[in-house]
This record gives structure tokens, C-alpha cells and sequence, in this order.
């Protein structure tokens, strides 16, 4: 690896975060609330969440099954997130038949890559979110024995959507980290951003789905830094 790659890594990450840490405004979380709420995404899962949480209440039949759901979707949802970011996220656009095949979510993230600290890129774009809920609404439809648990599923899916939405604001906007636990997570994504796109590849949670496909490194100074972390499949 050139010096020069691994020096200039280092320098983005310092600078990022020292700009961050320096900023005559301390951003309270109090303002980056009130700025999350004016992007769409948020709006668009807080209203599907909430249209399906009235709905599965006024439907009732409560069973045990609907107790299970939210367990087995907190369990794999890092998993999930991971092969999403891996899979789909940083897609590498290619031709089939002369035809291209990309997604606006690959092609997003790819922006998001060049420039993290755009706000409008760090959240879901709303075409794909449409075509999200609308799948997530036809699974409560179709896939599940009663619709009263696949509306328990949509609920906590829109739960799980708007807490992953606010974290990956967080991590990227203008509000230091506090705890160390939420630390831990914004380093470790500001790590995927800045020095290594092949690895930290979870956004709201350290050490889990990382550590299981083998992208969590013992040491972070010991990956090589990456000259295509703000170019997505550049030629190295």
C-alpha cells in the first residue's frame, strides 16, 4: 500500500472529526432531532409504523406468536443489515445482455460514499422507501398465517426502520457521541467511511454481524487504508 494512500486516509478521518469536535455550534441532541424530521424518510416509516400499529390493535387476537416476532427480528437484524449493506448497497453495477442493472439504492449509496456528511444521502431515498413499505405491507398480507402477526411484523419492522434511520443520522451529522456504546458504533462506521469500505459494515450495532462474516478487524490500524472508500468499485 502507498504511504501516501494510508497518510491521506488517516488526514480524512482526523479532519473529519476534528471539524466535528471543534465546531464553534455544539449541536445538542435536541437540534439534530428537529433536523431529522425535516427529510422524508422518517415521516414515510413513522406514518406506515403507526397505521399498522393502530390497525393490528384494533384487530386484536393477541398469541404468543406475536411476542416472538419482535425477538426473532432484534436477533437478526444485524445479520439482515449487514448482507443489505453488503448486497445491495455497495451493488457493483454491471451489464447483463447490454441491459445495466443498478438500483437507486446502490446508486445512492455510491453518493453517499463520496460525500458522507450530505445530509440528504445519509437517509433512505423515498422512491425505493415506497416500493419498501409496499413490499413489507404484502407480506403482512400474504406471507404470514394470521394478518394480524404480519401486522405485529410491519409494526416492528417501521420500529426497527425509524431507530437504524436515526442512528445512521446521527453517525454522519453534527452531534458528538456521548455514550460509549453509541461511540463504539459511530467509530466503527466513520471507520467503514473513511478508511476501509471493505469492512464495519453494520450501522447500529458493533462487534455482531462484523464479527461473524469475518469484516471486524482486530485492529483497525491494521487494515491497509482503501483509495475507493469515497469511490465505490473504482479501479484501485
Amino acid at each position: 500500500m502507498d504511504p501516501q494512500i494510508d497518510t491521506l486516509a488517516h488526514e480524512r478521518l482526523q479532519a473529519a472529526e476534528a471539524e466535528q469536535a471543534h465546531r464553534k455550534v455544539k449541536v445538542t441532541l435536541g437540534m439534530a432531532f428537529l433536523e431529522f424530521w425535516k427529510h422524508p424518510s422518517p415521516w414515510m416509516i413513522t406514518v406506515s409504523g403507526s397505521a399498522a400499529i393502530a390497525t393490528r390493535v384494533t384487530a386484536g387476537d393477541w398469541r404468543w406468536t406475536d411476542a416472538l416476532v419482535p425477538v426473532v427480528l432484534l436477533v437478526t437484524f444485524p445479520v439482515v443489515e449487514w448482507l443489505i449493506h453488503v448486497f445491495i448497497l455497495h451493488w457493483r453495477p454491471r451489464r447483463v445482455a447490454g441491459i445495466l442493472i443498478d438500483s437507486e439504492l446502490a446508486s445512492k449509496h455510491r453518493a453517499h460514499h463520496r460525500d458522507p456528511r450530505a445530509l440528504p444521502l445519509i437517509f433512505i431515498p423515498w422512491r425505493s422507501l415506497v416500493a419498501v413499505i409496499a413490499g413489507l405491507w404484502a407480506i403482512a398480507w400474504f406471507a404470514f398465517p394470521r394478518v394480524e402477526l404480519g401486522l405485529t411484523y410491519v409494526s416492528c419492522v417501521a420500529l426497527i426502520g425509524i431507530v437504524y434511520e436515526w442512528m445512521h443520522y446521527l453517525i454522519h451529522g453534527d452531534y458528538v457521541p456521548k455514550g460509549k456504546t453509541y461511540k463504539a458504533v459511530w467509530r466503527a462506521h466513520r471507520l467503514h467511511h473513511y478508511r476501509n469500505e471493505h469492512y464495519w459494515f453494520t450501522v447500529t450495532t458493533t462487534n455482531t454481524a462484523d464479527r461473524l462474516f469475518g469484516t471486524l478487524p482486530r485492529n483497525p490500524t491494521d487494515v491497509p487504508k482503501s483509495e475507493t472508500a469515497k469511490n465505490l468499485h473504482a479501479s484501485a
